[in-house]
């Protein structure tokens, strides 16, 4: 498979969450054409087997790879954690999970060498993130909890600042951080839902630590690293003369394998709306 600058970047997630992705992305990287695939009909991914998250996962990559993209994020965490070494090894694409680019961003903020995960049971239990910080800094300790109620509340709305549901469920996962790890200084947002927790977090770590906590979100550093990748393989797209950004719609295609409320709640994670959407099957 020949790869051109002017081809799309494809990302794929289990939902829409993986919108956090594709936001930063545009933000990152004006010049780019994404192509996004949210396997909503079989979300979420957290609560599967392994066997089942790569079989999954080898689905939305071939979908990707149909459409003839240069590049493929795995915006899902949990298929990051779980299927990313097969996809490395099978497709023809260069491929980013979302594991390395926050683990990377991780190891250059702390000061303490103390580093807190929070994800989906599935993300925890695999250790990606423990192993991926690790390889990055020998040193570093790790506390990881799961947070199973924080992908509900951001697909509910509940996420405000006046959302006591949020603040409470965040002071449970939080609290046992801190128990956890008193001395930690930062803190991975490693599901893409996370960021739209981040002023309830922030609040919460700013409570229960008494130094400076900082929140890592893997979407912005999955953004960083698909631009640092791209301009190593010669394959970042050209900004084009006029220097104003192109219309939403003519830079995203969305694809979902069902549109049930996709149209409500994928436009809080993009941040706009998403506009027409492709419905497939995988």
């Amino acid at each position: 498979m020949k790869l051109h600058p002017d081809l799309p970047i494809g990302v794929f997630d289990s939902g829409v969450g993986g919108l956090t992705v594709v936001r930063a992305l545009l933000e990152e990287l004006p010049a780019e054409q994404l192509i996004y695939l949210g396997d909503t009909a079989r979300v979420p991914y957290g609560t599967r087997s392994p066997q089942t998250v790569i079989r999954y996962s080898r689905n939305a990559a071939r979908f990707l790879l149909s459409r003839g993209v240069k590049m493929i994020l795995v915006a899902c965490n949990t298929a990051s954690a779980t299927a990313l070494p097969v996809l490395l090894q099978e497709l023809p694409t260069p491929v980013l999970g979302a594991v390395e680019p926050g683990a990377h961003a991780a190891v250059a903020a702390t000061r303490s060498g103390t580093i807190g995960v929070i994800g989906t049971l599935a993300t925890i239990r695999s250790g990606a993130y423990a192993a991926a910080l690790a390889a990055r800094r020998p040193d570093v300790k790790v506390a990881a909890v799961a947070c199973p109620l924080f992908v509900p509340l951001v697909e509910e709305g509940w996420f405000g600042d006046e959302e006591p549901v949020a603040d409470l469920v965040a002071r449970r996962y939080l609290g046992e951080l801190h128990r956890q790890a008193p001395d930690l200084d930062t803190l991975v947002l490693g599901c893409t839902h996370y960021p739209l927790l981040r002023r309830v977090l922030a609040r919460v770590a700013a409570d229960l630590w008494p130094h400076p906590v900082c929140l890592v979100d893997s979407a912005e550093a999955m953004a960083r690293a698909a631009r640092a990748e791209l301009e190593r393989l010669g394959l970042l797209r050209a900004v084009q003369k006029d220097p104003g950004r192109r219309r939403l719609v003519d830079r995203l295609r969305c694809f979902v394998t069902d549109e049930a409320r996709v149209l409500d709640i994928g436009a809080r994670f993009l941040g706009r709306d998403l506009g027409a959407l492709e419905t497939v099957d995988l």
